[in-house]
């Protein structure tokens, strides 16, 4: 929000179901908010659903102009919040950085446009590819930058997804650790609620996890995704826990129907997973062009060895034309480990 020339509020979307950005901005403001500027990323909403439209409350404050980034693609706002304000007497400028809007919703605007998760695949490899040496080896091939980072990925994304293997063999808990600084805003009061981990995904055709795995030591959600021959017992045994959902999946070439499992996660309103699986998982991703996305981290390491395991395995892409390239791509380094942004 900016008055006089003067910035004097910032305001973010803290956690599902609390109240938007633009509410947190007015709220932070210390002053008469009349005649001034705000500038949103998102149009303002202008229904009633989890919290009151946003745009009401610009009305009400009495702002002089909005400017909106990108227009909303959800059908019950589409153009409909900034019409609204517009009617009011109060100008609206749309378009202002919009690129970078679009970025940063993309998540949204992908399931709102598609009714699918958007799908992003995240791996750590060393720099010759492999994820784990012959002996199975693979705590910490990058270092605790980058894993720190990762813990916000976790929280930006509804859902995490892994095969059996990766949760058989390292009895991950993928849960977030760290917590994101969504503001460095030191006016801004960090939201006291606790951080909502994502919903863990297990893709297990036969149901070989087991009951005590830390996957499920919390509360937090958990989707089995089996064969629809999968043992009926073990089944009624996991789906005793509340928090445990077993989707029973039809196969392709041998393999869980990964297509079907997102379209049934979309039907949920989980609109994005974060890929954190081993080779044989990411290849599928990749064959079935499932995946909008990568997060490619590459550490300054060296494994070798033609057993040690690869990022991407499975029979692999028999021509250069059929493999496929990222576009659209960035760089980050965390202590000299390289991150590689890029879109499919």
């Amino acid at each position: 929000i900016v008055k006089d020339g003067q910035i004097i509020s910032e305001g973010y979307h803290h956690y599902f179901g609390g109240p938007h950005a633009e509410v947190e901005a007015i709220k932070n403001a210390q002053e008469d908010l009349k005649g001034a500027h705000i500038y949103v990323n998102l149009e303002p909403c202008s229904y009633y659903g989890k919290t009151p439209p946003c745009s009401l409350a610009i009305i009400q404050h009495g702002f002089a102009k909005v400017f909106i980034a990108t227009l909303d693609p959800n059908p019950q706002i589409a153009g409909q919040g900034a019409e609204s304000i517009r009617k009011a007497g109060i100008a609206v400028e749309i378009g202002l950085l919009e690129d970078e809007a679009l970025k940063l919703n993309e998540r949204f605007f992908h399931f709102i446009t598609h009714k699918t998760p958007f799908v992003a695949l995240k791996t750590a490899t060393s720099l010759d590819g492999k994820i784990a040496t012959s002996t199975g080896e693979s705590q910490w091939i990058t270092n605790e930058e980058s894993r720190d980072f990762v813990h916000t990925l976790r929280q930006d994304y509804s859902a995490i997804l892994i095969g059996s293997q990766t949760a058989l063999k390292d009895n991950p808990s993928l849960t977030v650790r760290k917590l994101k600084q969504a503001s460095q805003l030191a006016h801004i009061t960090p939201n006291s609620t606790s951080p909502k981990h994502p919903i863990r995904i297990i893709i297990d055709t036969h149901l070989k996890i087991s009951i005590d795995f830390k996957v499920f030591e919390d509360n937090a959600g958990v989707i089995i995704a089996c064969s629809q021959t999968a043992s009926p017992g073990k089944i009624i045994e996991l789906e005793a826990k509340e928090h445990i959902t077993v989707l029973k999946c039809p196969l392709k070439d041998s393999r869980i129907d990964l297509e079907y499992v997102f379209y049934k996660l979309g039907e949920t309103g989980i609109d994005s997973v974060l890929i954190e699986g081993g080779g044989e998982i990411n290849f599928n991703i990749l064959q079935n062009k499932l995946a909008h996305k990568i997060y490619a981290f590459i550490a300054p390491i060296i494994i070798g060895g033609n057993n040690s395991k690869s990022a991407f395995a499975g029979e692999g892409f028999q021509k250069l034309a059929d493999s496929p390239r990222l576009k659209t791509i960035s760089y980050k380094n965390f202590n000299n480990d390289i991150l590689m942004e890029g879109y499919f």
